[in-house]
């Protein structure tokens, strides 16, 4: 085959295949039938492994990715992605197959041309694009999730994950569309990956009052709340020694944390702990500053405020 038309060889045969022949057994010219036979072999190639590929490849990918416990939101892009690999593939190999190779060498180097010049062009957008690929694969969240990023100067919950962009609902119900590069490019924290959290909370008592008897109280209020588990049973360390404080840090869980499951029950936790010290007499300290010294007035009088 060379530029549609067909050279007869030596023998007198004119090198078409067995569909070429038959073609032009019946009606065709030789050139036609060369033509008709590419276009036949084109499409029947393309068919079959646009075929294959949707029956066999897809499914399988498919069954790889519900493995790794992708949700359907997740699985859609890849999915998508898988499809135009195949119809990709199908094209290629049908070109090979009609005997198209010299068309196909050309479209393989205007598509080169034009995908440096795309890639040039949008590399923020690629970048994000393989960020995503990575955020899909890798889990570092999911939808739902309570997430943080930037030392903790955005934060708030998932909301939808794409290939280029997270939205991140924040607790000022602030939607924030998020880069995915951001997100893969530093450190991020997911407080609420495993099935439970603790949480710290440092509670401050006088000098003169008795350690043991207040942290008898933070644990008797921490296994009285429903939502704080017993496993790990909560605990209390004596963590500072303040100007005018001991503190006492209480360090509980709760099982299927969420940002409102956390902000809830932290505060019903302290207001209740703050209660029992009331009750008990034991103080929690705010910090006293002493001014000492003298003020001169303009008739020569010095009023002197002693200290106490």
């Amino acid at each position: 085959m060379n530029g549609g038309s067909v050279t007869p060889l030596q023998n007198g045969s004119t090198g078409l295949g067995l569909i070429g022949e038959a073609l032009e057994d019946a009606w065709l010219t030789p050139a036609q039938a060369d033509m008709a036979e590419g276009a036949i072999r084109f499409v029947v190639a393309l068919a079959a492994i646009w075929l294959i590929g949707r029956l066999v490849l897809v499914p399988l990918i498919r069954r790889a990715l519900d493995r790794r416990e992708l949700d359907e939101h997740a699985q859609n892009p890849l999915l998508l992605i898988t499809r135009f690999g195949v119809a990709f593939l199908a094209l290629a190999v049908a070109f090979g197959f009609a005997g198209f190779g010299n068309f196909l060498v050309s479209m393989a180097g205007i598509a080169a041309a034009g995908a440096l010049a795309v890639g040039l062009a949008m590399q923020n957008v690629i970048s994000n694009f393989v960020a995503g690929v990575f955020i899909y694969t890798d889990k570092p969240f999911r939808i739902g999730d309570w997430i943080e990023w930037e030392d903790g100067t955005y934060s708030g919950t998932v909301e939808d994950i794409s290939l280029r962009v997270t939205r991140v609902r924040t607790f000022d119900n602030e939607l924030l569309t998020v880069p995915n590069s951001a997100l893969t490019e530093g450190v991020l924290k997911n407080p609420v990956d495993a099935d439970k959290l603790r949480l710290k909370f440092v509670f401050g008592i006088g000098y003169d009052d008795d350690i043991e008897q207040a942290t008898e109280i933070i644990v008797d209020e921490a296994e009285r709340h429903p939502d704080i588990m017993d496993d790990p049973e909560p605990s209390v360390r004596l963590t500072e020694l303040g100007d005018s404080d001991v503190g006492l840090q209480s360090r509980i869980w709760i099982s299927n944390p969420s940002r409102s499951d956390f902000v809830r029950t932290r505060g019903e936790y302290v207001t209740a702990v703050k209660g029992r010290f009331d009750e008990e007499g034991i103080d929690i300290p705010y910090p006293v500053r002493t001014l000492e010294g003298g003020l001169d007035l303009e008739s020569g009088q010095s009023v002197v405020q002693p200290a106490e």
